[in-house]
């Protein structure tokens, strides 16, 4: 095994995306970290140098995509109220499902039982997406308005499942992505 040079956060990144590729194709309990390694064509030492094993490496994901979903709130709550707001997050939602989250949603969606048992804080997500729908919609939207956003934001997430049997590239996906979640979205009073 001939290794090439990387740096620590290059490999990092890639054994996730390689294993995350992996686990949604293979499943995560048929794929072992020899096979992770091999396809990086890394040894198994430099592997485990990175992460301790499989379950470090989705909770290292989910680790990630939460706290860019905390920095795309804490950015929301700096901001004025309205429709550029709406429109804003909306895009930056898009983008944080583009970066991974729609290779995530297709583990998720295969791997359900593992996400149950190794996603951290479970129930952050809830409140979350709660205070997310009100930065979306204000703190008087009705429950049918708050559903409605809901139903907009998982539209996005659940896109790449929706698309995995179709030939198209993820970039059109997350635009028809975009497209169905500003439909589902409860038009705007401003």
């Amino acid at each position: 095994m001939t290794e090439r040079r990387r740096k620590g956060s290059d490999t990092k990144a890639e054994i996730q995306e390689i294993a995350l590729e992996l686990f949604t194709d293979n499943g995560y309990e048929a794929t072992s970290m020899r096979e992770i390694a091999e396809r990086l064509d890394i040894s198994k030492a430099a592997l485990y140098y990175h992460f301790a094993g499989k379950e470090d490496i989705i909770r290292s994901l989910f680790d990630e995509y939460m706290e860019e979903f905390e920095e795309l709130l804490a950015w929301g709550r700096t901001q004025p109220r309205g429709a550029a707001l709406r429109e804003e997050l909306l895009t930056r939602w898009v983008g944080m499902t583009g970066r991974r989250g729609l290779q995530i949603a297709r583990f998720a969606t295969t791997n359900q039982h593992v996400i149950r048992d190794l996603a951290p804080d479970r129930g952050g997500v809830k409140g979350r997406i709660a205070e997310l729908v009100e930065l979306l919609l204000g703190p008087d939207a009705t429950p049918a308005d708050q559903l409605r956003a809901r139903m907009a934001l998982f539209s996005v997430n659940m896109a790449g499942f929706a698309a995995q049997d179709l030939a198209i590239p993820d970039p059109d996906i997350l635009a028809v992505a975009r497209q169905v979640a500003q439909d589902l979205m409860p038009r705007s009073e401003d």
